[in-house]
């Protein structure tokens, strides 16, 4: 099935690793990430995402470094 929202994603996407075949398909990212047990690079502030670490650990340390807040 061909996604009919790539567009629209690639608004909100920040992924830098330029090959990557998931871009603009946030399902495919998702399920990718997640069975890694990471997280997407779209989680990430730019800063952050240039690294590719897309570990829970990275994204732990960015909140708190950031000192950013997590409205759940």
């Amino acid at each position: 099935m061909k996604c009919k929202h790539i567009d629209d994603n690639m608004k909100y996407c920040n992924c830098s690793y330029t090959p990557c075949s998931k871009k603009g398909t946030c399902c495919e990212c998702l399920h990718y990430h997640l069975s890694m047990g990471e997280f997407p690079g779209c989680f990430f502030t730019d800063k952050w995402e240039r690294t590719w670490d897309r570990s829970v650990d990275a994204f732990k340390r960015m909140i708190e470094e950031e000192g950013l807040e997590l409205n759940l």
